[in-house]
């Protein structure tokens, strides 16, 4: 367990950080983080768990994206298979061949979209779940929000416990 002058120490050196990081940001950013955010955030990072909370959040949104990076190549790939199969068909002319890739690549389009549409939700759906997480954690500045500057704010903070984690904090 840690004195209380140790925890006063990592205190004000985690406030210090978290200060210099926010007078980094854009301005329309600086203003959405107060001092009394900043020094609440510092608060809860005494104890590592935020740091673990954060990085596991990171971890699975990697796994997650890396996912749906592949869903997408094979979305791709399976288009581009039903491309060969119309050039491959040996009972239809040249110009019919043109004709239903034409057709087939409107439609291939469109379904693309859809697909792409819903990534994206998926993705927004991660963002609330980790919103969620970290408000339950108890981290200043996180709760559910589609606003995106808003997000923008929480992404600014998320950003500022992944370089906190990273510091060797002194005691």
């Amino acid at each position: 367990m840690e004195t209380p002058e140790v925890l006063q120490n990592k205190l004000y050196f985690l406030v210090e950080q978290l200060q210099n990081m926010a007078r980094d940001l854009p301005q329309k950013y600086q203003m959405r983080v107060p001092y009394e955010l900043l020094s609440s955030l510092a608060n809860c990072l005494l104890s590592d768990t935020i740091f673990e909370i954060a990085k596991g959040l990171m971890e699975i949104q990697h796994v997650t994206e890396q996912h749906m990076y592949q869903q997408r190549l094979q979305f791709l790939n399976n288009q581009k298979i039903q491309d060969q199969e119309i050039l491959d068909r040996t009972d239809i002319t040249a110009e019919e061949k043109v004709r239903k890739l034409n057709d087939l690549k409107i439609t291939q389009k469109n379904d693309l979209k859809e697909f792409d549409k819903s990534l994206v939700l998926q993705l927004d759906e991660k963002v609330t779940d980790q919103q969620q997480t970290l408000e339950q954690a108890g981290v200043p500045g996180f709760y559910v929000t589609t606003n995106p500057l808003e997000i923008k704010v929480q992404m600014h903070l998320l950003d500022f416990i992944f370089r906190l984690s990273k510091m060797t904090i002194p005691v």
